[in-house]
């Protein structure tokens, strides 16, 4: 059986949906597949996100991601959006969470690692969730 494919979404797919993307390589992946996009692309992914997880995972998202439309991803079975306050549009999955998130950018490097530390929190509980569901 094929792993299920789990996409991050947000508005300009360059911060937390890169984060969430990278910690569920990082994490999950022997669960599932990740991916982010965003409903608009920014042309480059947030360098306080890249520094931060180079810092504390020694992840490089630059290596291996990049910003995404929806329309750059395989179809998907799990849809998580990052809580970006504009209506998502509907992705049809298997399972669908909203993680609620305030995006860190131009913020301090504490709100990044407390937004970092929480997409990891809930990225551990989707991994079981998937789990479960198998």
């Amino acid at each position: 059986m094929s792993k299920p494919k789990a996409a991050f979404i947000c508005v300009h797919n360059s911060c937390r949906s890169q984060i969430a993307e990278a910690l569920g390589k990082h994490l999950a992946s022997d669960v599932f597949e990740s991916y982010s996009a965003g409903t608009e692309a920014n042309v480059q992914i947030n360098q306080d996100a890249v520094r931060l997880m180079k810092q504390l995972y020694g992840i490089d998202m630059e290596q291996t991601q990049y910003p995404k439309l929806l329309t750059d991803i395989p179809h998907v079975d799990i849809v998580v959006t990052m809580g970006c306050n504009v209506t998502c549009p509907i992705l049809s999955c298997l399972y669908r969470e909203d993680w609620g998130l305030d995006d860190p950018s131009g913020k301090s490097d504490a709100e990044y690692k407390r937004t970092i530390q929480t997409i990891e929190y809930k990225m551990l509980n989707l991994m079981r969730i998937i789990q479960e569901r198998r």
